[in-house]
């Protein structure tokens, strides 16, 4: 670094650590980030440097010197958790995120660094030197997700706690326990008594791209990676729809006191054989060399993985070697990462398409020069909104810089400025739909524009019809060719209009033979079998993927209680927000929706049911019960057997509150004010006998 005045580096240093504070704040706070991680790390290291010329500058909160928190800025760490705590990815709901605050026992502290061979071999030729030997390095793949620390007490999980701030952090045990790699209770062997296990939780690339596609017909805006998507689920106020999205686990640093093992590598082998999940890809390497393979080899490999990974993580095996080096202020001088550098294209932006989506929102798309990134060939990147396109200052015929979320979504990261020819221009952000030519609307509290003419754009009413028949909804045999062939021919505009068809009206589909007719008309004649929920799902209601959906069927038994809820009612309701129920009532104040729901309830659909059919028992009715704590099924198990027998599951004591009924690890708060209110504390056993279990 270039010599500078010590008042121009106290400004630079000022400057620097604000902005990785906010940065930080995108990336765990928010999950999302507006730079990458190269970049984020460029900037880190130019703050290193600076505070290693001016020492007496660092500043007492520098990021150099704190770990990242993913523990909202401004919670009241002094109050108990709410466990009614909302959605991290909203819009979902608009409560705020709160869970209970733990501190680790021993601090969670974030790693070391580099993106360059030489700087990973002189860590390893350094410690190597000091020790007088060559070293055994466990090398690990660093999966891209979000970490956690797991406590086994007697082979059970009794907490799950985030990194936090690395001094505390938030109890997500319920959603946790709905990860089915992660074990309630290890497998038999010889455990110590109590340990802590982190690791990282991640999604799959299949379980990300469903997430995404979901959002997108519901209308919100899709995670921009699998990072992003594991820490929003992670704190979501609902374990089902924890457990719904497809979250994984891998394990790779144990601690406790005594433990009997002398290397890392021996200790995660044997959480293997306790039936935790560990990595099979991890290996022992000797000397810097050996460590340089690894890196080099997974360096291309790890694109065919199934998860996103980042880099490698380099760890001293012995565990008596690691204990004497010890630990800075942030990080262990035991262990580094080796990062790889995000695969990056430069290419011309030849346009800007603007797309519909089946709700309406409004996509922008890059139509870029086609150029190869990670294996493929990419000719088109998602711009996502008008925020990003501002924030990139993009021009039409600018080169831009494309990589790959997640090794999976083209998106560009930035705009090469040296590089805009004179003839670049803004792009004009439309104002009226692309399709049907209505003003576009923007919501207060979201960045997406909408088209608000569902009923007339052609657009909208085939997506509609598509998402309508999809498998996960009627499961009707159209997909988006037979749609625009009955739309073209002005043979469709209603959803019921398909169970008007006839076999003569088929016969004129091109294509279309005798055979395809009558499968198709078998196709419509079972989705009237199709259950309530599903029924409720295909209406396409802005904000109703097939969860919401699931809970609205169990909370109003048919469609008449749905629509007559009021948005007070149905916001009260555990996991439903006020976005999405203010989208419920709109879509029920419309009378044309009221209309077309009858037309279908008198072409054969179901509208009710699902709610009826679960009560088994009125043994609870007009008991509103409180669950906290680890049960020996799931707590949303134990809410549904309070529904079953006719009971309400509500989140939080109240003087309305009937029970509260309490696992293991109860909240602390709840049982305080369970017992000042004089409310009844079931146990797990004492809960089965009422009910007859």
């Amino acid at each position: 670094m270039a010599k500078i005045s010590k008042s121009v580096a106290k400004a630079r240093i000022e400057a620097l650590s604000e902005e990785l504070k906010r940065h930080n704040y995108n990336y765990y706070v928010l999950n999302n980030p507006v730079i990458t991680d190269f970049e984020f790390d460029l900037k880190m290291q130019e703050l290193q440097a600076l505070e290693a010329m001016f020492p007496e500058l660092v500043l007492p909160d520098s990021p150099t010197q704190r770990v990242g928190s993913d523990i909202e800025a401004g919670k009241d760490e002094s109050q108990p958790a709410k466990e009614d705590a909302a959605s991290a990815d909203a819009p979902h709901t608009q409560r705020a995120v709160k869970f209970q605050q733990i501190p680790h026992r021993y601090p969670m502290l974030s790693l070391g660094n580099t993106y360059s061979a030489e700087e990973m071999s002189a860590f390893c030729t350094k410690l190597e030197a000091e020790q007088g030997q060559a070293l055994e390095y466990s090398c690990e793949l660093k999966f891209d997700g979000v970490a956690i620390c797991l406590t086994y007490e007697d082979g059970t999980l009794t907490k799950a706690v985030t990194r936090g701030d690395g001094i505390k952090g938030d109890n997500v045990i319920d959603n946790v326990l709905t990860i089915k790699s992660i074990p309630r209770q290890l497998k038999p062997g010889s455990w110590p008594r109590e340990f802590e296990i982190r690791g990282e939780i991640f999604m799959p690339y299949a379980a990300f791209e469903a997430l995404n596609k979901e959002k997108d017909e519901i209308g919100e805006q899709p995670f921009a990676n699998p990072r992003n998507a594991a820490s929003g689920s992670l704190k979501l106020q609902s374990s089902a729809q924890v457990a719904g999205r497809g979250l994984d686990c891998v394990l790779y640093h144990m601690l406790g006191d005594g433990l009997p093992f002398n290397t890392h590598s021996e200790a995660i082998a044997a959480a293997a054989s306790w039936g935790l999940p560990t990595s099979e890809l991890s290996q022992v390497r000797r000397g810097a060399a050996d460590v340089l393979d690894y890196i080099s080899y997974w360096d291309t490999r790890r694109k065919a993985l199934p998860y996103a990974t980042d880099g490698v993580v380099i760890k001293i095996n012995d565990l008596q070697l690691q204990k004497r080096l010890g630990f800075t202020a942030k990080s262990p001088r035991w262990a580094t990462a080796y990062k790889f550098k995000p695969e990056q294209a430069l290419t011309p932006l030849k346009s800007i398409d603007y797309q519909i989506g089946r709700t309406g929102a409004l996509t922008p798309v890059a139509n870029l020069e086609p150029v190869p990134l990670s294996g493929t060939i990419v000719k088109r990147a998602s711009l996502h909104n008008k925020d990003q396109m501002d924030l990139l200052d993009i021009h039409i015929g600018d080169w831009v810089y494309v990589e790959k979320g997640g090794e999976i979504i083209p998106k560009i990261t930035g705009v090469e400025l040296s590089k805009r020819p004179d003839d670049a221009r803004r792009p004009d952000f439309p104002t009226l739909c692309p399709d049907c030519g209505t003003p576009l609307v923007r919501d207060e509290d979201q960045a997406r524009h909408y088209c608000p003419n569902r009923t007339g754009c052609p657009t909208q009413i085939k997506s509609a019809f598509v998402h309508f028949a999809s498998r996960d909804a009627m499961d009707i045999l159209a997909g988006d060719a037979t749609i625009d062939q009955l739309y073209n021919l002005n043979l469709i505009r209603r959803l019921s209009d398909l169970y008007s068809l006839t076999k003569e009206q088929l016969m004129q589909l091109e294509g279309w033979q005798e055979r395809s007719c009558d499968n198709f008309l078998d196709s419509l004649q079972k989705s009237k079998e199709v259950p309530y929920a599903r029924v409720l799902y295909a209406l396409g209601i802005r904000h109703i993927g097939k969860t919401t959906a699931k809970l609205l069927s169990r909370h109003f038994p048919d469609i008449d209680t749905l629509a007559a809820a009021t948005i007070q009612q149905l916001a009260e309701i555990e996991d439903i927000g006020d976005i999405v129920a203010a989208s419920i009532a709109d879509y029920f104040a419309n009378p044309d929706n009221l209309k077309l729901i009858e037309e279908l309830r008198s072409a054969g659909l179901q509208f009710s049911g699902e709610g009826a059919s679960a009560q088994v028992s009125d043994l609870l009715k007009g008991k509103s019960i409180v669950v906290s704590g680890v049960f020996s099924i799931s707590r949303e198990e134990i809410k549904a057997l309070i529904e079953a027998n006719g009971g309400s599951a509500t989140g939080s004591v109240s003087g309305k509150t009937s029970y509260l009924l309490a696992g293991d690890k109860p909240g602390d708060a709840k049982v305080k004010k369970a017992n000042s209110l004089g409310i009844d504390i079931l146990d797990e056993q004492q809960f089965y006998s009422m009910i007859g279990r």
